[in-house]
């Protein structure tokens, strides 16, 4: 199986990268002569097309959603965090709902497509170093999630698990959005087997293992105190991850 992933793994990459590539000047263009709405129908498509492209490796990305989500709430998706393969589903499967991340501000430069529209987006781009500017840039971020209704996704782990075993959560940037959107709903969602496509490290990639994203119950974000909050929309999105 690894023997062939060597010629899956140059393959995938390079269409990738083409993706990335052929969307950023799109992305310009729409962003500079038509305005946010033509710029984040550009980015939806772009995630469209990269979350399809897994299946040069075999891998189908698999949602299950029974729920109903309003549209015209703001939405705070709540996520485990196994791999870079966690983002452009959730963008795509939750276009409706105008997704925006929490990123590190490394991201906002030198990566084609991703960092245009992260800065230009409505993303937040936190400086890990400094605790402080962080909080001020994610403070402005959730006001704007709040004025325009958009939707903020956040992975509390902080960083990806590489065994698919969810970490603890840390929950001041949660905290903080829900200061500024109170009445928002909150999204747990559970992802499984995206770090599969790791599994032997960045160099060939993992085949032929479905990403599955399992869709929680919405929760009111005033429902409850917060601390009972917090603690409930962990638990849900635990309960459905496999580490098998």
């Amino acid at each position: 199986m690894k023997i062939i992933s060597y010629p899956l793994s140059v393959l995938f990459a390079l269409v990738f990268f083409l993706i990335l590539v052929v969307f950023h000047p799109i992305q310009w263009l729409a962003n500079n002569l038509f305005g946010y709405k033509a710029h984040k129908l550009i980015v939806d498509y772009m995630n469209l097309l990269l979350t399809r492209s897994l299946l040069f490796l075999g891998i189908a990305v698999k949602r299950e959603n029974k729920q109903e989500i309003p549209t015209n709430r703001t939405v705070i998706i709540v996520s485990n965090h196994q791999s870079l393969f966690d983002i452009p589903p959730i963008i795509w499967y939750f276009r409706k709902h105008h997704i925006k991340f929490v990123s590190k501000k490394e991201l906002g430069k030198g990566i084609p497509s991703v960092s245009y529209n992260l800065r230009h987006g409505g993303a937040a781009l936190i400086d890990r170093k400094d605790g402080k500017a962080a909080i001020v840039e994610l403070g402005k971020f959730s006001k704007r999630i709040s004025k325009n209704i958009w939707g903020a996704a956040i992975f509390p782990e902080g960083t990806r698990s590489r065994n698919g075993k969810p970490k603890a959560f840390s929950t001041n940037g949660l905290k903080t959005i829900l200061k500024y959107n109170p009445e928002a709903i909150i999204v747990p969602i559970s992802i499984n087997n995206s770090w599969k496509v790791f599994k032997y490290g960045k160099f060939p990639l993992g085949l032929f293992t479905p990403i599955r994203i399992f869709t929680h119950h919405p929760i009111e974000a005033n429902s409850m105190e917060q601390d009972a909050l917090l603690a409930l929309v962990e638990e849900k999105v635990k309960s459905n991850i496999h580490t098998d």
